[in-house]
C-alpha cells in the first residue's frame, strides 16, 4: 500500500507508534475505548493511550512518562 505524498513530496503515515509512548493517529479515525464505546478522532493528530493508565482513556494524558520502564508500552 502506498502512502499519499504530502507537501514537498513528504509521505505521512496515518498511524505512528511512539516508542514507550502513545499511538498517534493522523486524520479521521474511529477508536474503540475498550468499554464498547466508539469515539471519533476530532483533531488533526490524536494520541491514543498504549500503557492503559491514562485517566482520559482512550486518549493519552502523558501518564506513561512517569511509569517505571518495565510498565511503559
Amino acid at each position: 500500500m502506498s502512502v499519499p505524498a504530502g507537501p514537498e513530496g513528504v509521505s505521512h503515515p496515518d498511524v505512528i507508534i511512539c516508542p514507550r509512548g502513545p499511538l498517534l493517529l493522523r486524520g479521521d479515525h474511529l477508536v474503540d475505548d475498550g468499554e464498547g464505546n466508539i469515539v471519533r478522532t476530532e483533531r488533526p493528530v490524536s494520541a491514543v493511550c498504549r500503557c492503559g493508565k491514562s485517566e482520559t482513556q482512550p486518549w493519552c494524558d502523558g501518564t506513561h512518562k512517569v511509569l517505571p520502564p518495565k510498565l511503559q508500552p
